[in-house]
């Protein structure tokens, strides 16, 4: 949803990988400190709207390649959260945990069998997520707030001459984009996993822009393309362990990633990119 909102205001957020990184950092270190795993996902969401802001900076004031500017953004705070680890917790012979996050059961309807354990018996913040692909959807395409931004995305000169900020819609959908990117990140390390390591993110950021593309900027198209990622990636897991296909196992990790690529080669081909994608915006030129 975060990628989504960006790249539907113009901007392709290419920091997704490294903003999910120093989320699930910033996320880990305030929990671990403090105790407190909410407190943990406020200090992850803070952090990604920084960097969410500082991609504003760059792309949109200073009207920079959206490509190189993301890059930047992503190895800076790669760089950021390794260093940051490294100086707050050294070399432990032991890598430091949090008591992860809880699933929470919805009474009854966690008991309905398959389905039930599946989708009633999650962590909270899947239950945000499930709730945010809706309340994306109902922003974007029922309020004025979405529409402007969807102008911006698409004709910025057009939304200027309708006295829309160009500017201020692009840094708030970064600034958005950047706080949930910042929150996805703390999910893995808090409630996924209940520590942080190098590889925590390990490309789910990049796959995202697939997803995307994949769910033609539609929060309901988009969500859909995240659930058969994470549905092949839970499926790959249970082949490992069970082992009944005797393969490498870096076949079985490769398998989501094959299926997404399938998927958008199969699906993709008349996917129509908002129109300014990818375009700097400035105003004395038409």
């Amino acid at each position: 949803m975060g990628e989504m909102f960006a790249e539907r205001a113009g901007v392709l957020n290419l920091g997704i990988e490294g903003i999910m990184l120093i989320g699930a950092m910033t996320g880990f270190s305030a929990a671990y400190f403090s105790g407190e795993l909410w407190l943990g996902i406020l200090a992850a969401a803070v952090a990604g709207m920084v960097f969410g802001a500082l991609m504003g900076l760059l792309t949109v004031s200073l009207g920079l390649s959206q490509h190189v500017s993301g890059l930047g953004v992503t190895l800076l705070c790669t760089g950021l959260a390794f260093f940051s680890y490294r100086l707050v917790f050294g070399q432990p012979s032991q890598p430091p945990s949090v008591e992860a996050f809880k699933t929470v059961p919805v009474p009854l309807l966690s008991d309905i069998p398959f389905l039930g354990p599946a989708v009633f018996d999650q962590f909270a913040l899947v239950y945000f997520g499930f709730l945010l692909v809706p309340l994306s959807a109902f922003v974007l395409y029922r309020t004025s707030w979405g529409l402007n931004l969807r102008t911006v995305g698409e004709n910025p000169h057009a939304a200027v001459a309708a006295g829309v900020g160009v500017s201020a819609a692009r840094y708030q959908a970064l600034i958005i984009s950047g706080m949930l990117m910042g929150v996805a990140g703390a999910y893995l390390a808090l409630a996924q996993f209940n520590a942080f390591t190098f590889g925590v993110i390990s490309g789910r950021g990049w796959v995202c822009i697939a997803l995307v593309v994949l769910g033609q900027w539609d929060p309901w198209r988009c969500a859909a393309a995240a659930l058969l990622f994470g549905a092949v990636d839970a499926l790959q897991l249970r082949l490992q362990s069970s082992g009944a296909i005797d393969l490498p196992y870096q076949f079985f990790l490769m398998l989501p990633f094959v299926v997404t690529i399938v998927a958008m080669a199969a699906f993709s081909r008349s996917a129509r990119a908002p129109a300014a994608l990818l375009v700097p915006f400035r105003r004395e030129e038409r």
